[in-house]
């Protein structure tokens, strides 16, 4: 009864086609937004803002960026950890070599120097695709980790390979507290999960979504495979490139070559596959998942009694991670978004049967 679009009428093609149609929808994520926006930052400790939320929003944002090429336009990419790391290094090289550039500048300049790559990468999928691109990809993150490593003017003539930020502002404003980094993670990820949204609600995402399902069908109709996986290579990295250069400003501060490296690559596509490819909602379902279930098995061995040590507890956690991955894969293609949109359904026609 409460989730029912009974006596809401669209008089409007605006009204039918908007991002959500139904009324408790619109509730909800309005509720949900003020939530995010001002009740966590009041209310959570450093502990949760630093170690959940905004690994959380960044990762999340990592996994949109991904979903955009793997869920929606079916091109396999293994390379999206080398895309962080671009986005990362270039926008440290914008701040440390251009005098007063602004914070947001920088970090939308390290989405463009990741989306540069991600084109270039992005071009054998003009000619191969399945496991061949997925290697093809994979070779970005290899030619990064080499480039970072063995490139100084990567790090800025740093000796040692890793670098770091400090004194964070945003319009004159310091942003060096948790609660503001968590604000200004949070704002990114809004933006580009509205943008992101609309793409794949347009054109453009009609395009990928028809190369995803048939290419050869999609040419003959008249789509351009060029500009249709172009494009979803683009937007991919740059969004990821953006969510690289928040983890190393924001939640990092200090980072080397490794904190972006192929296990980071393996993360986020776990993340697309049990979170639900080609939905927005499964990128932070995915993320979630990703980031909680690590703290929860920390926190085992003290709820349970059981002798756990560290190491076991991440061994555990990835034995987890690949069992879902096995059951989702065969039970449930489309993850966890797709089990929230099925109860939201049983929902609407709750008390009749299915």
């Amino acid at each position: 009864m409460l989730y029912r679009e009974n006596g809401q009428f669209k008089t409007t093609y605006a009204a039918d086609s908007q991002i959500l149609p139904i009324r408790q929808d619109r509730i909800g994520m309005a509720l949900l937004l003020a939530v995010a926006f001002v009740v966590v930052p009041l209310l959570s400790s450093e502990y949760l803002l630093r170690a959940v939320f905004i690994p959380f929003l960044i990762l999340s944002l990592a996994a949109l960026g991904l979903n955009v090429l793997v869920g929606y336009c079916g091109q396999i990419s293994l390379g999206s950890g080398a895309f962080m790391a671009v986005g990362a290094y270039v926008a440290y090289n914008c701040q440390a070599r251009i005098e007063g550039v602004p914070l947001i500048v920088s970090l939308l300049c390290g989405g463009l120097g990741a989306t540069v790559l991600g084109v270039a990468f992005g071009l054998p999928s003009l000619r191969i695709k399945g496991l061949y691109l997925a290697v093809a990809t994979l070779a970005a993150q290899f030619f990064v980790d080499w480039a970072c490593l063995r490139l100084k003017w990567v790090t800025n003539d740093s000796s040692s390979g890793s670098v770091s930020v400090a004194d964070l502002r945003v319009l004159g404003a310091s942003v060096e507290s948790p609660a503001a980094r968590y604000l200004l993670c949070l704002g990114f990820v809004v933006v580009f999960a509205l943008v992101t949204k609309n793409l794949v609600r347009g054109h453009i995402g009609r395009s990928w979504m028809a190369m995803r399902d048939m290419d050869v069908a999609a040419a003959v109709i008249g789509i351009r495979p060029v500009q249709a996986k172009l494009s979803a290579f683009a937007v991919s990295s740059f969004i990821i490139g953006v969510a690289g250069a928040l983890w190393g400003f924001v939640h990092l501060g200090s980072w080397e070559p490794a904190a972006f490296g192929i296990n980071r690559s393996f993360d986020l596509l776990f993340m697309i596959i049990i979170g639900g490819l080609g939905s927005i909602s499964g990128a932070f379902f995915g993320a979630a998942f990703i980031v909680v279930l690590p703290i929860l098995l920390d926190k085992l061995p003290y709820w349970t009694g059981l002798p756990m040590d560290t190491a076991t507890a991440s061994h555990l956690a990835l034995m987890i991670f690949g069992a879902l991955i096995v059951f989702f894969l065969i039970k449930e293609p489309h993850g966890l978004a797709r089990l929230w949109a099925t109860a939201k359904e049983k929902l609407r026609l709750w008390p009749f049967p299915h």
